[in-house]
């Protein structure tokens, strides 16, 4: 993979551009000539484990024939602050599935193989040593 980082024309964001062209504006701090506008580079590193626990999940009940009508993900991550750097100690997802025809077994079957076989997200963090927790929850 090959990325690509430029700081905006007017300096308020870092623009990172993939190798499809896709860019996404990323957070600059003030005290850096930033707007402090924009993803942080922390916060990208608990959305990409929620998307990619979630192309796996999604993937699996397909594959179930399971009918998923509400899907969402909730992430509550700590990080260690007190010395530099800061790295993430543990993060909790919440597997929330609303409406359609979801088995609550399969449901759960599958968020496991996700965090726990598949997805490569969780097992950066956690051979960074994040603790990775996880609950499912079928409404």
């Amino acid at each position: 993979m090959n990325m690509h980082f430029r700081r905006s024309p007017d300096g308020a964001q870092l623009i990172a551009t993939d190798e499809a062209g896709i860019e996404t504006g990323l957070y600059i701090p003030v005290d850096a000539d930033g707007a402090g506008q924009g993803l942080r580079a922390m916060q990208l590193m608990i959305m990409s484990l929620g998307a990619c626990a979630t192309v796996d999940v999604l993937s699996i009940l397909k594959k179930q024939r399971q009918e998923v009508a509400g899907y969402n993900i909730e992430a509550h991550a700590d990080r260690d602050t007190s010395h530099l750097p800061a790295p993430w100690e543990k993060a909790h997802l919440v597997f929330t599935f609303t409406g359609g025809k979801v088995d609550p077994e399969k449901a759960q079957r599958a968020v496991e193989l996700s965090m726990v076989k598949y997805c490569s997200a969780t097992e950066t963090l956690r051979r960074a040593g994040a603790e990775i927790t996880w609950e499912v929850i079928i409404r």
